[in-house]
C-alpha cells in the first residue's frame, strides 16, 4: 500500500533527540504511517535495525509499503507498544540504542470519517485503533451509567463540565442509542454551551471516550521505565505528547527515572544507593517551530521529551 504524503510531527526534532548513529537497535513504538520510522533508519544507515509496532493494522500496512525499501532493517508488528519488551527478548536484540513513542491518534485516523475520532466528520461511534478490539465508543455512551460516565468524561478528559455532558447523553439515548460522532457531538456542543474556549465543545470528551476504548494511558509510565533499562548506556528514549495526561505521565516517570534516591530529604548524603537511570536532556520539552504549526494545526500542541541512559543496561 503507498504511503500517504505526511510529514510526521516534530520530525527532525525527534531524530535528533534520539542522537540516531549507524547501525544498533532503534524501535518505534507507535510507527502510524512511518515517517519517523523511515527518518530513523535513514539515519543509522547502512545497518541499523529498526523494530515498528502499532495497534492499527491497516495503518500497519501503509508503513509497510514506505518501509519496504529497507529490506530485512525493519521488522514489524501489529501489537501493543506495552508488548514491546517481550517482543524484543524474542528477536535476541540485547540493549537497543534508542526508542521512540509518539502518543496518540494519527493524522490517518482522524481524517478518516469511518474510525470515528473526528467530531468534524460524521461517522459511526468506534475510535478503536485496534479493530480486533471488542469495546467501541458506542458502546461506553450507550452502556454507562451517567455517573461512571461522568467520572470517564472528567479523568480521561479533564472535561469541567462532565456532569452536565454525562446527564444530557443519558437523557438523549433514552430516546435512541447514539451511533454516529457528529449526533454525539452537537449533544456535548449544547452541554457544555456555557464554557468558552479555543477548542470545540466536544473535544474533551471525544479526546476521553478514545482514551478509554483504547486503554491509552494505562501501563504507559511502567513501559517509559522498562524502556528506559532496554538502552544501551548513551542510548536514548523520547515521547511525543498532545495532551496534559500524556506529557503529565512522560514528565513524571522521566524525572523519576533521573532521580532515583528515595532518602528522605533532610539525610546529607544518599545511602539508599540507588543509581540514577538517565539523565534529561534539554530543561524543557521540545516544540513545533512557527512554520511546522502552519503547516499543521495539529501540531500546536505537540511536546517532546527525552532521557539518556546512565550506567550499564540491565
Amino acid at each position: 500500500m503507498q504511503a500517504p504524503v505526511h510529514r510526521p510531527v516534530l520530525l527532525a526534532e525527534a531524530v535528533a533527540s534520539l542522537r540516531c548513529l549507524p547501525g544498533g537497535w532503534w524501535v518505534d513504538g507507535t510507527l502510524g504511517a512511518g515517517g519517523h520510522a523511515e527518518a530513523i533508519l535513514r539515519a543509522t544507515a547502512p545497518g541499523g535495525r529498526l523494530l515498528g509496532c502499532d495497534l492499527d493494522a491497516e495503518i500497519l500496512e501503509i508503513a509497510r509499503g514506505r518501509l519496504e525499501p529497507f529490506g530485512d532493517r525493519v521488522v514489524l508488528r501489529h501489537a501493543d507498544y506495552r508488548t514491546i519488551p517481550s517482543i524484543l527478548d524474542s528477536l535476541g536484540t540485547g540493549p537497543i540504542d534508542g526508542a521512540l513513542f509518539d502518543l496518540g491518534v494519527s493524522s490517518l485516523q482522524f481524517d478518516d470519517p469511518g474510525r470515528g475520532f473526528s467530531l468534524r466528520k460524521d461517522g459511526p461511534l468506534d475510535m478503536r485503533m485496534d479493530r480486533t478490539s471488542a469495546t467501541t465508543a458506542a458502546d461506553l455512551v450507550n452502556g454507562l451509567p451517567e455517573r461512571e460516565l461522568a467520572l470517564l468524561l472528567k479523568r480521561f478528559g479533564e472535561e469541567p463540565a462532565a456532569r452536565r455532558i454525562a446527564r444530557a447523553i443519558v437523557t438523549e439515548r433514552a430516546r435512541a442509542p447514539f451511533q454516529s460522532t457528529v449526533r454525539l457531538a452537537a449533544v456535548v456542543g449544547r452541554a457544555a454551551a456555557a464554557r468558552r474556549t479555543h477548542i470545540d465543545a466536544a473535544t474533551l470528551t471525544f479526546q476521553a471516550l478514545r482514551i478509554a476504548v483504547n486503554g491509552e494511558l494505562e501501563g504507559l509510565d511502567a513501559l517509559l521505565e522498562v524502556m528506559a533499562l532496554r538502552l544501551r548506556p548513551g542510548g536514548r528514549l523520547a515521547a511525543i505528547s498532545f495532551h496534559s495526561l500524556e506529557d503529565r505521565i512522560v514528565k513524571r516517570a522521566f524525572r523519576g527515572l533521573a532521580q532515583r534516591c528515595i532518602c528522605p530529604r533532610d539525610l546529607p548524603i544518599c545511602a539508599c544507593g540507588r543509581p540514577d537511570l538517565v539523565h534529561l536532556v534539554g530543561s524543557r520539552p521540545v516544540r513545533p517551530g512557527p512554520e511546522e504549526m502552519r503547516g499543521n494545526p495539529r501540531s500546536r500542541s505537540a511536546l517532546l521529551r527525552a532521557v539518556e541512559r546512565l550506567g550499564e543496561a540491565a
